[in-house]
């Protein structure tokens, strides 16, 4: 990727916990903290919980096929792990609901 900020789309090598093969799913960028990025990974799979957006304007964002970003799928990767560019960035509107679901949602459960 060259230069990446947070809401922009990208592919990601995101390695399985056992260290044995890794997947490459698109991924919105959440937060960038030095080299590490914390990333949300999107899905073609249709919303399945309270955590899970759906993108309307997935096509203008540059995404292949209508789109979910799974908040309770947060990935801290190191940049290498980025590929490639950036696909697009974030609607303004997709970006208040993905904003307005972290809020309600993503915090520490204890």
């Amino acid at each position: 990727m060259t230069t990446i900020e947070p809401g922009d789309f990208g592919v990601a090598n995101i390695p399985f916990t056992n260290g044995a093969d890794s997947k490459k799913p698109p991924i919105l960028l959440v937060w960038l903290d030095g080299e590490d990025v914390v990333a949300a990974v999107v899905t073609s799979v249709k919303p399945r919980s309270q955590t899970d957006v759906f993108l309307n304007d997935w096509s203008v964002s540059g995404l292949r096929v209508a789109s979910t970003v799974r908040l309770s799928r947060l990935d801290c990767l190191d940049k290498s792990l980025l590929l490639g560019k950036k696909i697009w960035q974030i609607s303004q509107a997709d970006a208040a609901a993905v904003k307005q679901v972290w809020e309600l949602y993503v915090k520490p459960q204890f």
